[in-house]
């Protein structure tokens, strides 16, 4: 066996040393050399799914690798999480987050995952508002109107939502829980069939989210009552919020993109220097508002308390709610 003087050897061991550390920076300057799945927990056409692909595409168009889009629906998102949270942490498969995402922590027993602590959040995208829509042959106008009516009526009125323990189900909780009425609550698989309920007459309200319902609004399919955000939307300029007739009241759905807990920080902030770039760019602005979402660009560390700060808030409304975990 060959001895290397000391002073010789730790010159060789200080030059050698550095390399595994090169090889994270330069695997991240290559992202991505093939296509990225981009997993979304909810069928085609829904406002997940729309969304998901614009962001999609733009990454396909900026990174030069197909970004696919992959919907895996189940169990308001689980099914999807439950995916990517065990994929290879190489930033080869992203997760559509939702606000189920945030919501499911409390609703479910047990889940086979950590949210907040198996998902590394990449970047918030857009805050979409819902909106307050009633059949029209409900004989109300307005939030007061519809509080009253609802009260004069104790459990006769059926709230539709797009499934337990997503957006649209939790802001009608949250709506029964600070104004004090007494809703049925009929959950179905997706807001497109709890739509055509409505419209028909066979349930009498619905919280969904304004992209999902605009398109029915503006035909006057269905009669709109307010946004549920805490300021008032562009789409729909003249109408007013919950807010203003129940103090205190807001609900929206906040969309984001995580990767497996892992994922190399040079990638992750690849992605997130990307997906701020489309949510400053005129012509994806222009699509959103279309959807009637708001973009919010910031940085992982932003979306994490983002995440954090929703899932604090609707824990304490399942609670207060008395929703028996799935």
């Amino acid at each position: 066996m060959i001895k290397l003087p000391r002073r010789r050897f730790l010159r060789l061991a200080a030059a050698v040393a550095p390399l595994p550390f090169l090889a994270r920076p330069a695997a991240a300057l290559d992202y991505p050399t093939r296509p990225v799945h981009f997993i979304v927990g909810f069928p085609a056409g829904q406002a997940a799914d729309i969304n998901a692909r614009l962001f999609g595409q733009w990454l396909s168009d900026h990174l030069g690798q197909p970004f696919v889009i992959d919907n895996r629906p189940g169990a308001s998102s689980t099914v999807a999480t439950d995916l990517v949270v065990h994929a290879p942490p190489d930033g080869y498969m992203l997760l559509w987050v939702v606000s189920s995402n945030y919501i499911n922590t409390t609703l479910y027993k047990k889940l086979p995952y950590d949210f907040i602590h198996d998902i590394e959040p990449v970047a918030s995208t857009t805050r979409t508002p819902l909106v307050m829509e009633v059949t029209p042959s409900l004989p109300v106008h307005t939030v007061p109107e519809f509080i009253a009516y609802a009260k004069a009526h104790p459990g006769k009125l059926y709230m539709a939502s797009g499934g337990n323990g997503n957006s649209t189900h939790m802001a009608g909780e949250l709506f029964k829980m600070m104004a004090g009425v007494d809703l049925v609550h009929v959950p179905y698989r997706g807001s497109a069939p709890a739509l055509t309920d409505l419209i028909a007459g066979r349930v009498q309200v619905m919280f969904d989210l304004m992209g999902s319902s605009i398109s029915q609004i503006k035909a006057g399919k269905l009669r709109v009552l307010a946004v549920t955000t805490a300021s008032r939307s562009p789409t729909l300029p003249d109408l007013p919020m919950v807010g203003d007739f129940v103090p205190g009241y807001e609900a929206s759905a906040m969309g984001g993109v995580g990767v497996p807990k892992g994922t190399p920080a040079e990638i992750v902030d690849k992605l997130n220097k990307e997906i701020n770039a489309a949510l400053n760019d005129t012509t994806m602005k222009a699509r959103f508002a279309d959807l009637g979402s708001v973009p919010v660009p910031g940085s992982p560390a932003d979306f994490a308390e983002r995440i954090r700060s929703e899932t604090e808030k609707w824990a304490k409304v399942i609670s207060f709610a008395g929703i028996k975990k799935l």
